[in-house]
């Protein structure tokens, strides 16, 4: 009897309370569940919450699968983290709240959203979010064709905010899957069949997107981010049908989590600390995967939270391997050769100052840290290629310097929709440099005029990203046949201005073969940024030839201490 009443009735809370009813009582597992044997025919902010819930637990269930979608087999900001982290923030704002109130509700969940938004598809998954809370509007509750047209706003919020929408995408799947609610919502009243409508629509079109995007096709994949929003819709319909979150299944078919190399141990390496965060965790398999790949290793924990401390001169490996295992928090990376160096300089306090305009970057390593603050930049946001910042992260950063007036350099394609989010966030007047790469970071930083102003700025130093060619060299991280070339997993690889181009036997050898593609007409001077794994004689080398090669052009040699790419160079 419960059960049915709360499938009537328990969306109207803010209803029964105008007329005089006692309030609702609150939603539980178990009413939920019994919720399922009969149609529902409205939804409140607490069934939304906890539908919501159902999302993010099929989502992290499968988050592996979506990050093994990569079309680039490149180590990239990976898509099913990235999403799975934007929806974590989203329902990290709504758990505690107890409120019937949809609206309130959808609010706080795209307020968490955008805070906690990750690269492209987080930013995008933030904007069907906020397109959703618009949708709803003041509605305590809404019926399937509400909740259908919510999700229709959502899409359209979405394609709003990419510049150049493509078909084939994430945007594509949830325009589909928002089509089928609306028609299903025209059909029945009942909720659950309006988003198993939108589930398998969303099914559908990402099964369509490598007829839609070529490149899909050519690396024999479906779209990752419409995959991930897909997920987020199967999940949601799971909770509404009644799941407990505790019987959601593994897949079956999982890809191999990453195999960890031996490390050397000479040197001080990366003090590295983080939480591997999810369900049925093993403490033991974890500390017997990362034995031997440093020193002081603590591993402590339970089921449920794992707390990880090691001394390792690979962490991009170390955090690779977590992040298949859970969902991580509490993120830090130390360099503890130059740790001593920065508290000796943090015990020198500077006087408060103000400056009119000021300059915040995204940079991983600690060696392009140095680089981008010595050019004056005043705050760097870590973060880059596996470990995208968010939304919060950068606001944080812009808010922090003092200025009313900042300039913000991404530094990485798939940071750029992020820091475009900062500006509407920002109480201060932000401007985005869309540099793609740390190199074009540099370069523009070089453009920068302080006697000039914030658009003067903003524009000239545009205007500089294009006159940089940048080439990076890393790992495939699967096999793959990308611009006729035949890869396999671990296969070292080039990439010109984000393009592979080329592959070799040692990253020294990539380099060169990848500055031969370049027009030596456009060759004055390249600068090579050694990564963390890049030994001294190696790196040492490769400049000498380089040298030799080009015997007209200034050749440089920095220490970035990037992760994951051996060598990245700058061509002007």
């Amino acid at each position: 009897m419960l059960g049915r009443t709360y499938a009537r009735l328990a969306c109207r809370g803010s209803q029964r309370q105008r007329s005089g009813h006692p309030r609702q009582r609150r939603l539980t597992l178990t009413t939920l569940a019994d919720a399922a044997t009969v149609p529902i025919t409205e939804c409140d902010g607490r069934l939304f919450r906890e539908a919501l819930l159902g999302s993010l637990t099929w989502l992290t269930l499968n988050r592996d699968e979506v990050d093994a979608l990569n079309v680039f087999p490149v180590p990239d900001g990976d898509t099913g983290t990235n999403m799975l982290l934007t929806l974590q923030s989203a329902v990290e704002d709504i758990r505690e709240l107890d409120d019937p109130d949809l609206a309130a509700m959808a609010k706080r969940a795209a307020h968490g959203a955008l805070m906690g938004a990750r690269g492209n598809s987080g930013v995008i998954l933030s904007q069907i979010f906020r397109g959703f809370c618009v949708g709803i509007g003041s509605q305590s509750a809404v019926d399937g064709r509400g909740l259908a047209q919510a999700f229709g706003h959502g899409a359209e919020v979405a394609y709003r905010a990419v510049m150049k929408p493509t078909e084939g995408t994430m945007l594509t799947v949830a325009r589909e899957a928002a089509k089928a609610a609306q028609a299903a919502a025209g059909r029945t009243g009942d909720l659950t069949e309006v988003v198993r409508a939108a589930a398998e629509a969303a099914g559908a079109a990402v099964e369509r997107t490598p007829e839609q995007l070529p490149i899909l096709k050519q690396a024999g994949v479906i779209d990752a981010g419409g995959f991930g929003l897909q997920l987020i819709l199967e999940g949601f319909l799971k909770r509404l049908q009644g799941e407990r979150l505790e019987t959601f299944q593994r897949p079956s078919t999982q890809h191999a989590r990453p195999k960890l190399v031996e490390a050397p141990t000479a040197g001080w390496g990366y003090c590295t600390e983080f939480i591997i965060n999810g369900d049925g965790l093993s403490v033991d398999d974890v500390r017997s995967e990362l034995q031997g790949h440093g020193e002081s290793a603590l591993v402590v924990g339970d089921d449920s939270a794992i707390k990880v401390h090691i001394h390792t001169h690979e962490p991009a490996t170390v955090i690779g391997y977590a992040s298949s295992v859970g969902t991580l928090s509490r993120l830090k990376v130390d360099d503890m050769s130059s740790q001593h160096h920065r508290l000796q300089g943090e015990n020198i306090r500077r006087p408060a100052s103000t400056k009119h305009l000021a300059l915040v970057a995204v940079a991983s390593g600690d060696g392009f840290r140095r680089i981008l603050e010595s050019l004056g930049v005043d705050s760097v946001v870590g973060g880059g290629q596996t470990m995208n910042p968010s939304t919060q992260d950068i606001l944080a950063a812009v808010e922090s310097v003092p200025a009313n007036d900042v300039l913000l350099l991404p530094n990485n394609g798939n940071v750029i929709m992020t820091a475009q989010q900062v500006v509407e966030l920002s109480h201060k007047r932000v401007r985005v440099v869309p540099s793609r790469s740390l190199p074009q970071g540099i370069a523009a930083l070089f453009a920068f005029d302080f006697s000039a102003d914030l658009e003067a700025n903003a524009n000239t130093m545009s205007h500089a990203l294009n006159q940089v060619q940048t080439i990076e060299v890393t790992r495939a991280v699967r096999a793959s046949e990308v611009n006729g070339l035949k890869l396999a997993e671990n296969d070292v690889i080039g990439l010109l201005n984000d393009r592979i181009v080329d592959k070799g036997d040692s990253p020294e050898s990539v380099v060169r073969s990848v500055l031969k593609r370049v027009d030596p007409k456009k060759v004055g001077t390249i600068t090579i940024y050694a990564g963390a794994e890049a030994r001294e004689a190696d790196r040492e080398s490769l400049c000498t030839a380089v040298a030799r090669e080009y015997p007209t052009a200034s050749v440089e040699l920095q220490v970035g201490e990037q992760a994951l790419y051996p060598y990245v160079v700058a061509v002007e």
